[in-house]
């Protein structure tokens, strides 16, 4: 999804890695930057995936042979690879939402932002607070799940009862 802005997600265009004014995020990955910097959007997201890609590549961390433990810092791991991603999303949505309409990927990434957001609240993967950013989209998505499924649940009970 990202890749759709790319073009327009530029160092120029994108100085800071932003969610909405509020919200600014940070580079630190731990081992070669350790104290958070300032970037911009687009060395954040190509840091973060090239740091994503280490992290899965990483045997320590997803062991390969069957058998094998994860290590006990695993949930840890995983909660800042959802963390980090999740602010791609809020800088999508903040930054380039006009252009991603204008190229008619809009359902395409409000369906993805769906999926991520019920698998992070279905495995509480991250913090309500690191939300906020979206937390008025988040708020609708569930909503219009709930009533949806309420519409299903109406639907099936009225296929029970029916006698074909």
């Amino acid at each position: 999804l990202y890749g759709t802005v790319t073009d327009y997600c530029t160092a120029q265009n994108c100085p800071i890695m932003s969610a909405g004014a509020r919200y600014e995020y940070l580079w630190a990955d731990g081992t070669k930057v350790k104290k958070p910097i300032r970037v911009s959007a687009p060395e954040y997201v190509d840091s973060l995936m090239s740091w994503i890609e280490n992290q899965l590549n990483n045997e320590q961390i997803f062991p390969l042979q069957l058998g094998t433990p994860f290590p006990k810092n695993f949930t840890s791991i995983i909660k800042t690879i959802f963390k980090r991603l999740f602010r791609v999303y809020g800088h999508i949505y903040h930054s380039h939402f006009p252009k991603i309409v204008g190229l008619g990927a809009e359902a395409h990434l409000n369906t993805c932002f769906k999926h991520f957001i019920f698998f992070v609240d279905e495995f509480n993967l991250i913090d309500p607070k690191e939300l906020a950013p979206l937390q008025d989209l988040i708020a609708s998505l569930k909503e219009n799940h709930a009533a949806s499924e309420s519409l299903v649940l109406a639907t099936d009970d009225h296929a029970v009862s029916s006698p074909y």
